[in-house]
């Protein structure tokens, strides 16, 4: 039987992360419909940290004491930057159009991972990135007839917040189990995800339905908790940069669930646009990726 060699093992766990990132930003639209964007931010981390708590005690997981910077860093980013400024981008923006101005993230992230982890894309990636995001940027203006709001603004914050933590997550989980490290630090700031929810959750809980918490539900503990085993294992395996790109596809699968769950129309230029980011990226696949400095070879069996 043919083994996958890392790269691929790790665009297969990456694109399964992706796919379950896809749906987030229609969840988000529908939790907001019952809940404030404070409490759908700390609401879905209290579920998360309550599913990797008990997964680390069952497991019995010691603490990686010297890795707390970095675990701080991803709790800042994914458990509080990207939830609360997509939260708040979604009540002013329908999700499908968030799907398509999100792929800026690889760019994001590949930069990151340049200056965070040392990796260092070749011309005909950058070249790549730089015009798949220009699309991005392009699409964002036509769709508010050349005037960016507030709403991309808030996306943007989203996508800083979320490239950043991949990095970081991404470089951790070449020594810790990827599972692990979304784990602990969303166990690292649940005492004040906690704390928040309950002084949030008299203004911030609006008459909510199974609707609203079903999705509440999912992005607790799939898009903050599952989601992330899966897409940290794909970028300590295949490589941060690379790995990255295959969230492009993560658009496909916001538009799909916008039009099903929220009723969205999807346009001939919507889909254009998220094609045309697609393609540039398919074109960018091969490029080279160098780096800088030696890093711990990931071990598979850590996914």
């Amino acid at each position: 039987m043919r083994v996958l060699s890392n790269q691929a093992a790790g665009m297969l766990l990456g694109l399964i992360g992706v796919t379950i990132f896809g749906a987030t930003l229609p969840m988000t639209r529908v939790a907001l419909e019952g809940f404030s964007p404070l409490f759908v931010t700390l609401g879905r981390a209290v579920i998360a940290a309550a599913a990797a708590g008990i997964a680390l005690l069952i497991l019995k997981r010691p603490f990686p004491r010297s890795h707390l910077p970095a675990l701080a860093g991803v709790g800042i980013g994914a458990v509080f930057g990207f939830p609360i400024f997509s939260s708040i981008a979604l009540q002013t923006i329908p999700a499908s159009h968030g799907g398509v101005v999100l792929g800026i993230l690889p760019l994001l992230t590949s930069i990151f991972a340049a200056i965070v982890d040392g990796e260092r894309p070749g011309p005909l990636f950058w070249l790549c990135g730089i015009a798949g995001s220009a699309l991005v940027i392009a699409f964002s203006l036509g769709e508010s007839s050349f005037h960016l709001g507030p709403g991309d603004f808030w996306l943007f914050l989203a996508a800083i917040s979320a490239s950043f933590s991949y990095v970081l997550s991404g470089k951790l989980a070449r020594v810790l189990p990827g599972w692990e490290v979304i784990g602990w630090a969303l166990v690292l700031c649940a005492p004040f995800t906690l704390a928040g929810s309950l002084l949030a959750a008299e203004a911030g809980i609006r008459a909510p339905g199974p609707m609203q918490y079903g999705a509440l539900l999912y992005l607790g503990l799939m898009s903050m908790f599952a989601g992330f085993i899966f897409w940290n294992a794909g970028l300590a395996l295949g490589g941060i940069a690379r790995v990255a790109q295959v969230q492009l596809f993560q658009t496909f699968v916001t538009l799909a669930i916008s039009a099903l769950l929220l009723g969205e129309a999807i346009g001939p230029s919507t889909v254009g646009f998220a094609f045309a980011v697609a393609f540039v990226v398919w074109l960018g696949r091969k490029a080279k990726i160098s780096r800088a400095a030696s890093s711990p070879t990931p071990e598979v069996g850590r996914a």
